[in-house]
């Protein structure tokens, strides 16, 4: 007979490792993030630092259980087969924080596509993540036993299910959208094929990830399925910081002169805009503003030039400023 602590707190303890080796992760993203972006938006700033707080809460609930399971109540079997209000914090602090993550997706596919029925279905699949993970730490409650847990199954596939489709959703219309909008300049369409293959692994790797905890928690009565629900709300912020931090590589610079190839391409004598992507969604557009200055010619230079009057001369001092 194997041992009671088998049943839940082996695949917890790998979760618990995993959510803390993802936890680092996070961390050096932030890090990078408030160090390469000081001038993002306030708003997109207190995101990533609620994220942060969020993770960490979670680290230190799930090292909590952990801890006191194994350790204070060691030998004591009545702990082994129950889960207590901290375990129930996992589920509800990874329905919030994955909630989050989706909302700012659903906010970019917005700002993209301007397709509300398509944003509307994200928000409206992202929000079981909140209410499954809500639904399922209250059903920890009244349902405490770990071989028991299969009795509230449909909140979890409800949760889990609906995680994925909105994950999936997402990662279907932005790439659909980044895909109809390349210019057949190979420069900037190799640009946006980085992009999409980013989008595409994020997504999938949190829609696939909830797929298996749900397999893992439909396939057997064990807590097998602790080892992927710990980690899943790491997987969520660093996807949305891995896109976030990714901008700094989105300047594109081709390392021949656009112009040698314009001539290559079209002929001498011709000129080609340069293709700008900077992490801003607006273009950057550079005027060339030709400053006229009025400068005062001296009594000396009028003496070389012959006039009716006294006035002064007025001549133009070009200044060419980039603005």
């Amino acid at each position: 007979m194997s041992s009671p602590a088998s049943i839940a707190h082996g695949p917890g303890l790998v979760g618990t490792f995993l959510n803390i080796f993802l936890y680092g992760i996070m961390v050096t993203q932030c890090f990078l993030y408030y160090s390469t972006y000081p001038k993002d938006r306030i708003w997109m700033k207190l995101l990533v630092l609620f994220l942060l707080v969020a993770d960490t809460l979670n680290c230190v609930f799930d090292i909590w259980w952990i801890y006191n399971v194994v350790i204070t109540n060691f030998a004591n079997l009545d702990a082994l087969a129950t889960g207590n209000w901290v375990f129930a914090t996992d589920p509800a602090m990874v329905g919030i924080i994955a909630t989050v993550v989706q909302l700012f997706f659903a906010w970019r596919v917005k700002v993209l596509t301007g397709n509300w029925w398509l944003v509307t279905f994200i928000v409206i699949t992202g929000s079981t993540s909140f209410f499954g993970g809500i639904g399922t730490a209250i059903a920890i409650h009244y349902v405490p036993q770990f071989e028991e847990f299969q009795k509230f199954r449909v909140v979890v596939i409800i949760w889990l299910i609906g995680a994925a489709i909105c994950d999936s959703t997402i990662t279907l219309s932005l790439t659909w959208h980044l895909r109809r909008h390349k210019t057949g300049f190979s420069g900037t369409d190799d640009l946006l094929n980085r992009i999409i293959r980013l989008t595409v692994q994020n997504g999938l790797i949190t829609a696939l990830w909830a797929i298996v905890d749900l397999i893992a928690y439909l396939a057997t009565p064990t807590g097998l399925h602790l080892a992927f629900n710990f980690p899943l709300a790491k997987l969520y912020t660093n996807s949305l910081m891995s896109s976030l931090n990714s901008r700094a590589g989105w300047r594109y610079q081709t390392s021949e002169s656009t112009q040698d190839k314009k001539s290559r391409e079209y002929g001498p004598g011709r000129r080609l805009d340069v293709v700008n992507l900077s992490t801003s969604t607006r273009p950057e557009v550079f005027v060339h503003v030709e400053q006229h200055e009025m400068v005062d010619v001296g009594d000396a230079r009028k003496s070389d030039v012959e006039w009716s009057s006294g006035d002064s001369v007025a001549e133009p001092s070009h200044k060419g400023q980039a603005v």
